[in-house]
């Protein structure tokens, strides 16, 4: 782009940014804990939404795991998810549009998720998006947000530099991710209030309320 307009890439977050999986994500952990005899409730979920799977184990388990155990685990719990939201998905508001809009603005566009590649592969085929995206980064077996591990590889994989990105987020750990890579963030209200996202560059309560005079204030903005 422009010296005027500096962004060079868009790296989307999956679950709560492009995609409604909320519901699919919750009674798969649910099935997991019921199992393991655990509570899990609505705000164990919705505090540890966006980290890896063993973020959210390590958080919410008062006892240690062994790997083979972890791993075990992990992977059923993504099979509860994938069996529910087979049919059962959908974008998010305005998602669709600015996919074309970025297109159209030649940025480059890729998914960071802290997701499985299985599932984020999943996701893609349902909606019928992976064409827009030419790159797409799991931080299933990477460092889990808050670290910016995912959100850097995904800016090598488009050869672009940190300081060129524009996350869009909706949780916590990753809107400081993004600003730990030294991105500029953009944080949508699926999962969180305003007040838990005050870290990024700027918050809309979906992308439908977004525009392209807002995108030229975040580019300014410096990060």
């Amino acid at each position: 782009m422009t010296a005027t307009f500096p962004l060079h890439a868009i790296l989307w977050d999956l679950d709560g940014v492009v995609v409604d999986s909320f519901n699919g994500h919750f009674h798969a952990w649910q099935r997991i804990f019921a199992e393991l005899g655990e509570p899990f409730s609505l705000e164990d979920f919705t505090r540890t939404f966006g980290m890896n799977n063993r973020g959210i184990l390590h958080t919410l388990l008062a006892r240690e795991m062994e790997e083979q155990e972890f791993w075990a685990l992990s992977e059923r719990k993504e099979r509860y998810f994938r069996d529910a939201i087979r049919g059962n998905c959908r974008l998010l508001p305005g998602v669709a549009d600015w996919l074309r809009r970025f297109d159209r603005l030649g940025l480059k566009q890729a998914i960071a998720s802290s997701a499985p590649q299985e599932n984020i592969d999943a996701l893609l085929d349902e909606l019928g998006v992976r064409r827009w995206f030419a790159a797409v980064a799991s931080g299933a077996k990477l460092r889990g947000k808050p670290d910016p591990a995912v959100f850097l590889l995904a800016a090598s994989l488009l050869r672009v530099e940190p300081g060129a990105c524009l996350v869009i987020e909706d949780a916590v750990a990753g809107v400081e991710a993004a600003k730990r890579a030294g991105m500029r963030c953009l944080a949508v209200l699926t999962t969180n209030p305003p007040q838990k996202l005050a870290r990024a560059d700027g918050i809309v309560q979906d992308l439908a309320h977004f525009s392209e005079e807002a995108l030229l204030a975040l580019s300014a903005s410096g990060g």
